[in-house]
């Protein structure tokens, strides 16, 4: 019990909302593969399992520099079709991602939070605080930018490219 005193867990989370669909936001949500285009945080993407359908149970792996060393394994615990994508660490679960997409009828509303565990009581909570959480909240946020702007633009009736 007394390890558990000096681990905490920070949580960072970003919102945008975004014109277009919900369900082109979540579509490119579950193409975990190219979360490193517009998600600064992960270096790599990868899915385990597979080419079947994201969904409860599959297991993707990402490299996260920011967050810890080499690649981590997830497992997805909670999949909504069209509104809810949660990843929990397979070795801690502690180290988490939720991505949410909520419909507000033409528009969408796009919400990621990161939970990760810091370790060394309250000084390694502060020192935390200073460095690494303001790092990951700052892109988290332009992350979170960037990919409203793949989505609206991937759904713009007036598209001029066909591809990016």
């Amino acid at each position: 019990m007394k390890h558990a005193a000096h681990q905490r867990s920070t949580m960072v989370q970003a919102s945008e909302e975004i014109v277009a669909d919900a369900g082109a936001a979540f579509a490119l949500l579950c193409e975990v593969e190219k979360w490193p285009v517009w998600l600064s945080l992960a270096r790599s993407v990868r899915r385990i399992d597979g080419d079947r359908p994201l969904s409860q149970g599959s297991e993707v792996a990402m490299q996260a520099p920011l967050l810890g060393r080499g690649e981590e394994i997830f497992v997805v615990e909670r999949f909504l079709q069209g509104h809810l994508l949660h990843l929990e660490s397979a070795y801690s679960c502690r180290r988490s991602w939720e991505l949410r997409v909520e419909r507000k009828g033409t528009r969408a509303r796009l919400t990621i939070a990161l939970a990760y565990p810091t370790y060394g009581g309250w000084l390694g909570a502060q020192l935390d605080r200073l460095a690494r959480r303001r790092k990951a909240e700052s892109e988290l946020s332009a992350s979170v930018v960037h990919f409203k702007g793949l989505v609206e633009f991937e759904n713009h009736p007036d598209r001029v490219l066909a591809d990016f």
